[in-house]
């Protein structure tokens, strides 16, 4: 796939207008601030996709946050949830360092891109399942480019969308598995799915997810890619 394709697929969902009241508050968040980011002019807008353009190993979260993703413009950047995620992703290899604070920290992913069922930030951190719909196009294209061989989905909404993309590029028949932490669904032409709680401040502040759960779903990722090496 061509860093072309890529590129005009990010600028797509950069201008993306589908949705008015995601619009409306990033755009509110954007104005307002957080006053720890007083001085930070913030991004306000859809988040794109980040990491490798040929990237095998594909990872969907739900949203951007609104003082993350929708301040730094990265997705999983700036927040407690992209500090476990870059982290995890260094110690498997993926990522040249374990810190993503903003657009040009000098963070670089390797075989491995960053995606999300939506790319506004939510009010709550829920968008509406119409909302996500809007969203589909450009998750079907990320998948049409990729062709990933290994996705991690991060949360049931994550794992919802990683199942619904199996069925359309005909790699899942049948019923679909529960989701788990740690599920690992095996796809027609060895494509995998690998389910994990999402690292937000609700599952790493209780416990539910903890650093070692979180570095094995990336350590099977690296393994199940270097199989097919």
């Amino acid at each position: 796939m061509s860093t072309t394709n890529w590129n005009s697929l990010n600028r797509r969902i950069i201008a993306c207008e589908r949705c008015g009241r995601l619009r409306q508050y990033c755009r509110q968040v954007a104005k307002a601030k957080r006053r720890a980011f007083a001085e930070w002019d913030y991004w306000g807008r859809p988040v794109p996709n980040f990491g490798d353009a040929r990237g095998k190993l594909l990872i969907i979260g739900l949203a951007p946050a609104a003082h993350g993703g929708n301040r730094t413009g990265r997705i999983f950047t700036g927040d407690r949830s992209g500090d476990w995620l870059y982290r995890a992703l260094y110690k498997a290899g993926f990522a040249n360092q374990p810190e993503s604070v903003s657009l040009d920290d000098g963070l670089r992913l390797t075989n491995c891109a960053v995606t999300a069922a939506a790319h506004c930030a939510p009010p709550d951190n829920k968008p509406t399942p119409q909302e996500l719909l809007n969203c589909q196009e450009w998750l079907d294209t990320t998948f049409d480019l990729l062709n990933p061989l290994v996705i991690v989905a991060l949360g049931q909404t994550a794992f919802g969308a990683a199942i619904k993309q199996s069925r359309r590029k005909e790699w899942l028949t049948g019923s679909a598995p529960k989701f788990s932490h740690g599920a690992l669904v095996r796809l027609r032409d060895d494509h995998w799915i690998i389910a994990s709680y999402h690292p937000s401040q609700q599952n790493t502040f209780t416990g539910k997810l903890t650093e070692p759960m979180f570095d094995r779903v990336f350590k099977t990722a690296r393994k199940l890619l270097a199989a097919k090496e």
